[in-house]
């Protein structure tokens, strides 16, 4: 093996998160996950306060379920390890239309989707060596020093 093999070889074996990061990123990563899966099943089972809200935010009940299957696959997506940074852009993208919603109708609990959303992503950033590593070729690529 030549020396230049040694060196990308060693730096590709990267360890993964301490214990306690792990833990710490599953930790934070239930609440997103627990409150759009809760969220997922409610929409499917369709009691009136979920059709009401459908109609306050001026959509129409047919897309309940079209809505709920989105944001399930999203949550599932994201739940499995290798998919897990592809889940937390589709999360990401989907409480941004949910904010926008709460936004539009002037409804104030729009800061829990936005919290919802930093908390899959810290999650994530704990959890996952990859998503850490964007952070540290931000750090290195950056001009300021």
């Amino acid at each position: 093996m030549k020396a230049g093999e040694e060196f990308i070889k060693s730096a590709n074996q990267h360890a993964g998160p301490s214990k306690k990061k792990l833990w710490a990123g599953r930790i934070i990563s239930t609440l997103p996950v627990l409150m759009l899966l809760f969220s997922g099943a409610a929409k499917l089972l369709k009691p009136p306060a979920v059709v009401q809200g459908f109609a306050h935010y001026g959509y129409q009940e047919s897309f309940i379920v079209v809505i709920a299957l989105l944001d399930l696959s999203c949550t599932v997506i994201y739940l499995i390890p290798r998919t897990a940074v592809l889940g937390a852009i589709l999360m990401t993208g989907y409480l941004a239309g949910a904010t926008a919603s709460n936004v539009r109708v002037g409804d104030s609990s729009f800061f829990v989707t936005i919290t919802l959303g930093i908390l899959v992503w810290g999650g994530l950033y704990l959890r996952d060596q990859g998503v850490r590593a964007f952070d540290t070729a931000a750090e290195l690529a950056s001009p300021i020093r």
